[in-house]
């Protein structure tokens, strides 16, 4: 038995790796957009030697002017060389960057030719952090679960990639957003929590319970986005996506995809939790009957929804607390601030993902009970002498 359930788990890793690497490989389509702009710019990583500030003016708390800076480049055809980039300030703090000696930055080269036309700044450089960062998530990671947190791991790795290679370019192309995010979904849903338990029965009610959740949110989502007259524009950089070109992209059905795609780890982790409990509470009590599965599971689930709702709640407004701080600030009106449609759509995305968690509980537990109790325990169960 255990050396069955080591080979199921081999093969969803098998899988999960196999389909890292197609998707490595697999073109978004969107490789050489801007190739005749690019081919004349190299974005290289560059030292500051020194800055002027001399030209920056300060207003309170906004900061405009040019700020110059003396870089030396790190990387591409000019590497090693010292040039004047030019850093500039519009008054918006959400933008803006300022540069100190010795920092790092990424600038953008435009080229003349062989030779350099000019050097700007982008913004300070981070990818060197970024990485380090996530080795060091992903060593703690398997130190903490050993080949659990690898499985862990290639989850992880999976489900960016699916996003970025998948998701994204087919949304650009036209495709509807929510058929695209179900699919995407429901496939990182079954593949990841393959992961946990392998290709099992176990994985079975688990994911019967978590993709019924995300059908569950995905109407939901729908139904109110319509009846609030929420318009995805909402969504951060959402009217930048239709400046560049993509004016023919329905906003709204991205912001109601996005609503589903969000709730989905939480309906992931919940089905998890409570298919393995229930298989637990199977393998220690081989006796029990399907009905007294289910409600186990039910009672797990229970359990889990106090905090998981809330966790929806938490990780939705944790982006909004500077919007909720200036509502307080300004004294603005109780029956204004929820009519907003920027917080209505924040009600909807937690209230929403909170229905399809009480509606994945029990409908995993029921699978788990139907699944995980093999139907001759039901027949061999004594009867009592009562029902006789």
């Amino acid at each position: 038995m255990e050396q069955m359930k080591q080979k199921r788990n081999w093969l969803s890793s098998a899988v999960c790796l196999a389909l890292i690497l197609v998707m490595l490989l697999l073109p978004t389509g969107y490789e050489n957009a801007g190739a005749g702009r690019i081919a004349s710019e190299e974005r290289v990583r560059a030292r500051i030697l020194s800055t002027d500030d001399s030209t920056i003016k300060d207003t309170g708390l906004v900061r405009s002017g040019e700020q110059s800076c003396e870089v030396l480049l790190l990387g591409g055809s000019h590497r090693g060389e010292t040039y004047r980039a030019y850093n500039m300030l519009n008054g918006s703090l959400e933008q803006d960057k300022v540069y100190q000696t010795g920092e790092s930055a990424l600038v953008l080269v435009s080229l003349d030719g062989a030779s350099v036309a000019s050097v700007s700044m982008i913004d300070h450089y981070r990818i060197a952090g970024e990485i380090w960062l996530l080795l060091a998530f992903f060593a703690l990671l398997m130190l903490f679960a050993g080949w659990t947190g690898l499985r862990a791991v290639l989850s992880f790795v999976l489900s960016v990639l699916a996003i970025w290679k998948v998701l994204v370019p087919l949304c650009l192309n036209g495709m509807n957003p929510i058929f695209v995010g179900a699919v995407v979904t429901g496939g990182l849903t079954i593949l990841i929590i393959a992961l946990v338990f392998g290709f099992n029965k176990i994985t079975l009610a688990a994911c019967t319970g978590a993709i019924a959740g995300l059908i569950v949110t995905a109407a939901l989502g729908i139904v109110c986005t319509n009846a609030f007259r929420i318009h995805g524009a909402v969504m951060s950089f959402s009217e930048s996506l239709l400046y560049s070109g993509y004016e023919t992209l329905n906003l709204t059905q991205i912001f109601m995809a996005s609503i589903f795609i969000g709730s989905s780890g939480a309906m992931m982790d919940l089905s998890v939790d409570i298919a393995a409990a229930v298989n637990e509470v199977v393998h220690k009590r081989p006796d029990l009957s399907r009905f007294e599965a289910m409600m186990s599971g039910m009672r797990v689930g229970r359990a889990a929804m106090g905090t998981m709702t809330t966790t929806l709640l938490l990780a939705y407004s944790g982006s909004y607390i500077a919007l909720l701080m200036v509502f307080m600030a300004q004294g603005t009106p109780m029956i204004n601030v929820f009519n907003y449609k920027y917080v209505a759509s924040e009600i909807i995305h937690t209230i929403v993902g909170s229905f399809g968690l009480v509606a994945a509980a029990p409908l995993t537990a029921a699978a788990a009970g139907f699944f995980l109790v093999k139907p001759e325990r039901e027949e061999s169960k004594p009867v009592p002498a009562s029902e006789r």
